[in-house]
């Protein structure tokens, strides 16, 4: 009897095991990146495109003095933001998409100190985030007084262990109606967190995911706008809070 107990312990546990690696593979197939386009991390007229092992470089071709650091959400393959951050430099930001340890903002959310990429004291610097990188960014604006000007949060309900509620730099929190992972009922109930000047941009029809180009997410519902536009409606929110407080 005993070793029949053992012996169905031992396989439970072997399904167990089993059934948590076939998850993570899932995870990881579906977080990698889709549809992107290889001409969006190759210079071209307009910008200069750089890639090190710490990030993407996206650099205008014209002057510019704002510069974005941005964080993927965690597990996403971080070239699945390039289309985001291409559109964005294209509108004369310089912008970085940091690559995180084990694709974990959380393991890496002080690369842009680290590497020291704050030197330029004539430059504007923004901290954008999606999800988990979101998250990591209120993070690094909390244990970072004075480093960053501007921080957007983008999908997430975050902060919330945390408050920035007497942060005096200009915060965008862009959020989506149909996000299944950063529900808005959460992203209203901790609008204590953030200061009372915090501008909120609701876009209607956009869910977790297609704030990066990557596959499903666990837990996310069905957008009812399109990839592209979800992505342009982005893009506009941010141009438009920079614009607004220069």
């Amino acid at each position: 009897m005993a070793a029949t107990k053992w012996t169905i312990k031992r396989v439970l546990k072997t399904i167990w095991v089993a059934a948590g690696l076939l998850f993570t593979c899932c995870m990881i197939y579906s977080y990698q990146a889709k549809n992107v386009e290889p001409a969006l991390l190759k210079s071209d007229t307009n910008l200069i495109v750089q890639q090190t092992d710490s990030y993407y470089l996206f650099t205008p071709r014209q002057p510019f003095t704002q510069v974005v650091f941005f964080y993927p959400g965690a597990m996403v393959e971080t070239k699945a933001y390039a289309p985001l951050c291409n559109a964005l430099a294209k509108k004369n930001l310089q912008v970085y998409l940091i690559k995180m340890p084990w694709r974990l903002a959380s393991k890496g959310y002080n690369k842009p100190k680290e590497l020291k990429l704050f030197t330029d004291s004539s430059k504007t610097f923004i901290l954008a985030g999606h999800s988990q990188g979101a998250k990591m960014a209120a993070q690094f604006v909390y244990e970072n007084p004075g480093l960053i000007d501007k921080l957007i949060l983008i999908g997430t309900t975050h902060p919330r262990d945390i408050s920035l509620a007497e942060a005096t730099i200009p915060i965008l929190k862009i959020y989506g109606t149909n996000d299944g992972v950063a529900d808005e009922k959460t992203i209203i109930a901790n609008k204590h967190q953030l200061p009372s000047a915090t501008s909120f941009v609701k876009i209607e029809g956009a869910n977790h995911a297609q704030f990066g180009y990557y596959g499903f997410q666990l837990g996310d519902d069905k957008a009812s706008i399109s990839r592209e536009q979800q992505l342009q409606l982005t893009v506009n929110s941010i141009i438009n809070f920079l614009n607004s407080e220069r």
